[in-house]
């Protein structure tokens, strides 16, 4: 049986009915990819970390290694073995580097010269990286008390990077990326779509969704924040099918994708009208509907979200919605409609069915 809201501890996600989510089907697209290696010596790797040359993607599994792990990764480059390389692709946009792997190793660099070990922010906690397990000649030692030949070569030491870069299909912005990251780290914990796509597609968009992520009624209505970012995802998916709904192809996630690369760096004039239209909905379902707001039955339906709230949006856009009571009898007639449960739970990524369910939606709510 599936938790309900208030059954839910602590340390449990909300639970997301998504169907979608599951599909294995990969877009049936050919990609050229062009690829290169490139050696950065250590001490300029560090450097453009710290410049934002080489942006390491912010994702919910953050730093992982332990101190002892970190050491002999140092340490090994202090005595001339080699190590891994690391992936980066280059953004067009910017000529900026994204790390697709090899986070792990960067910021072991990064915190080695800046002489703390996986700083932690919000608590100002701050601890010495000293080199420990390793040769007692560099054992305690901190990247200042390296005696300077050793500091020299690991200035010197060379990361060998293979450098990517997706030459067709041209319009579709660079979605190979997604499917690249998502096999370089489809090891331990597997990333989420949105894990990714945060990864990968940082900008304004991306920084648009955490802030509405965050808003009051949303919270209210969805529970704690989801820890794999099932809930900005959501927020990802009723703006894609909003603003360009009409140009839907399976599978979701590909969607998705496309949609969040292509306005990655959305303009204000598009994150104010995303951020009125997702405020203005989710405001009206809060004071018409509640907590059991897209919920058929105990848990989050991602397809009766997605069209109740296109629905919802198209007629808030035509004017303020005031009367409360007519929402929700529009809403309880909409999931007491036999053929819309149909489209909300079976084949939910289906174009026939996305269309189906928010032209359902829509013509509901028009009427109030």
């Amino acid at each position: 049986m599936s938790a309900t809201i208030n059954d839910l501890q602590d340390n449990e996600d909300v639970q997301v009915t998504d169907e979608a989510a599951d599909e294995t089907i990969i877009p049936p697209i050919q990609y050229d990819i062009s690829s290169y290696g490139a050696d950065y010596d250590v001490e300029g790797i560090v450097r453009r970390l710290e410049r934002g040359d080489i942006l390491i993607p912010p994702f919910q599994r953050n730093y992982v290694w332990t101190q002892k792990d970190a050491s002999r990764f140092i340490e090994s480059l202090l005595l001339g073995l080699p190590v891994p390389g690391i992936f980066l692709a280059r953004e067009p946009d910017s000529n900026k580097l994204l790390v697709l792997d090899g986070q792990q190793r960067l910021k072991t660099l990064q915190f080695f010269y800046d002489g703390f070990f996986n700083p932690q922010e919000e608590s100002k906690k701050q601890q010495v990286f000293r080199l420990i397990n390793v040769q007692p000649k560099f054992e305690g030692l901190t990247y200042a008390t390296l005696e300077e030949q050793d500091r020299l070569k690991l200035n010197d030491s060379l990361i060998h990077a293979t450098i990517i870069k997706q030459e067709s299909p041209q319009d579709d912005n660079d979605t190979s990326v997604y499917y690249i990251f998502d096999r370089l780290n489809s090891t331990g914990r597997r990333l989420t779509p949105q894990e990714i796509r945060t990864a990968i597609d940082h900008g304004t968009l991306i920084d648009l969704i955490k802030t509405l992520n965050e808003y009051e009624n949303w919270r209210k209505i969805y529970g704690k924040k989801n820890t794999r970012l099932k809930d900005q995802e959501l927020i990802l998916r009723f703006l894609a099918l909003y603003f360009d709904g009409n140009n839907y192809e399976r599978p979701m996630n590909e969607f998705l994708n496309k949609f969040s690369s292509k306005h990655k760096q959305a303009d204000d004039q598009f994150l104010s009208e995303s951020h009125r239209l997702f405020t203005n909905t989710i405001d009206v379902i809060w004071q018409s509907i509640g907590k059991q707001a897209f919920r058929p039955i105990s848990t989050i339906n991602a397809a009766a979200f997605d069209s109740v709230m296109v629905g919802l949006a198209r007629r808030i856009s035509k004017g303020p919605v005031e009367d409360y009571a007519k929402v929700k009898i529009a809403y309880d007639e909409l999931l007491a409609e036999p053929e819309y449960i149909k489209l909300i739970s079976q084949s939910t990524s289906d174009e026939s069915n996305v269309t189906s369910r928010l032209n359902k939606a829509i013509d509901k709510f028009d009427g109030i």
